[in-house]
């Protein structure tokens, strides 16, 4: 049983990882093929379409993830399936609600972002989040049989057609790109579906129930699931929309640019951070509560070390990084570069954050900590943007991240603090 699990866990690992170097293949290819200009617009429209995907889409996934583990350990095989019912429906009206706001905002792209060129793809994009849509859930009803590792795949599948779709579409332009972007994840999207049936059927029929007393508290856990990761993306991807207000395109391709090492850094946490959010919130509803917490120290004390190790190298050698491997053109970058590794690290060493949250049903201190954390970046990065383009907005992302570690750092003491007196974690956001 403990080889199979540790086989499960590598496995999971090589998956992820695997999908972070297509991530970054993508990147990289699409930057050397398209000049700092039009590789600004091609960020443009990537952020623009997940921001508005985060923003109208319900965040389902991680209540269904929750729920789920409930009804099958209580073997409420009915109501799993009314769960999986609504969730679908809420995907794809969230997808639609996505794509009409991308074609509703393509007319005024030249008055927002101070260029003629970004109507064709963001009209091209706004059918990614319906395509898209169906992905995430696939691959909870996977997680739900205990298959992290097999969702991991699927996950690497994904990225590696977009990346070839990259690769090949911006030899030819944005809008061609772009084009092979949504081509790339209906496929995807395809693949996993079937997977994600495949897995949703070993579950013992049952006619579907009604949720019951559960309805409420559920639908409580999604608006709070959704509300954190709208807040999430106001920093991650409406930050790129927001510095191409104050500057230009360019600016914003530098700063994409230097947010490749930031997310393969980040990316090396993903595995562990999707074990944990299975293996933790089955723990949790095992009553088993210390096992989550041991398992957040042993996780922040193991990569703080790595990250003393790995952090100095890359802050010194980074324009050796981005001679070698964008070329001189993104020279600018630099700096931009440096500042995001030292904020990846900082986020990498508290990535539990994204799980814990989820593991013990307290989707709201997600919104607290990601809505102070965004409360400081979002005045800082017009600010520091303005003034120094790419490099201010990656010092803004670097002072919200020390922000948010604070906050999150005081809440684990007091949730850490309530368990021995054997009171349920009542932390109200």
């Amino acid at each position: 049983m403990a080889s199979r699990l540790l086989w499960r866990r590598a496995a999971t690992a090589a998956g992820i990882y695997s999908a972070t170097v297509f991530g970054f293949l993508g990147t990289l290819l699409s930057a050397r093929a398209l000049a700092p200009t039009a590789f600004g617009l091609l960020s443009i429209v990537i952020s623009a379409t997940m921001f508005f995907q985060s923003f109208m889409d319900l965040t389902v996934e991680e209540a269904v993830i929750k729920y789920g583990f409930r009804y099958t350990t209580a073997e409420s095989w009915g109501k799993l399936r009314r769960l999986f019912g609504r969730a679908l429906l809420f995907k794809g009206a969230g997808g639609v609600l996505a794509g009409i706001a991308l074609v509703a905002i393509a007319p005024a792209s030249h008055a927002l972002f101070h260029h003629r060129g970004l109507v064709a793809p963001l009209l091209v994009s706004a059918v990614l989040p319906l395509v898209q849509a169906p992905e995430g859930l696939a691959g909870t009803a996977i997680v739900l049989r205990g298959r992290y590792d097999i969702r991991s795949w699927f996950l690497a599948f994904s990225m590696a057609l977009r990346c070839l779709a990259l690769g090949l579409g911006s030899q030819y332009g944005v809008t061609e790109a772009v084009v092979g972007m949504v081509l790339a994840q209906a496929v995807a999207t395809g693949a996993i579906a079937v997977g994600g049936v495949a897995a949703f059927r070993r579950f013992p029929s049952a006619p579907t129930e009604r949720l019951g007393q559960d309805r409420r508290e559920l639908l409580a856990f999604v608006g709070q699931s959704t509300l954190a990761t709208t807040v999430v993306s106001l920093r991650g991807t409406f930050g790129s929309l927001l510095l191409g207000m104050v500057t230009n395109p360019p600016q914003v391709g530098y700063f994409r640019t230097a947010q490749a090492p930031q997310s393969a850094l980040q990316s090396l946490s993903s595995p562990a951070r999707l074990i944990l959010l299975t293996e933790q919130t089955r723990d949790w509803e095992r009553g088993r509560h210390a096992s989550v917490f041991s398992g957040v120290r042993r996780y922040s004390l193991g990569v703080a070390a790595i990250g003393l190790v790995v952090l100095p190298p890359l802050i010194v050698f980074m324009p050796d990084l981005i001679r070698i491997i964008l070329k001189p053109k993104y020279l600018p970058a630099t700096d931009a570069a440096r500042l995001l590794v030292g904020a990846a690290m900082l986020s990498i060493v508290i990535g539990w954050t994204k799980s814990l949250p989820v593991s013990i049903g307290r989707p709201g201190l997600r919104v607290l900590t990601h809505g102070i954390e965004t409360v400081a970046f979002i005045p800082l990065i017009l600010a520091f943007g303005a003034a120094w383009g790419a490099t201010g907005a990656a010092a803004a992302v670097l002072v919200s991240t020390c922000v948010f570690a604070v906050v999150w750092l005081f809440l684990l003491v007091r949730l850490r603090r309530e368990l021995p007196r054997g009171a349920p974690v009542a932390l109200a956001p």
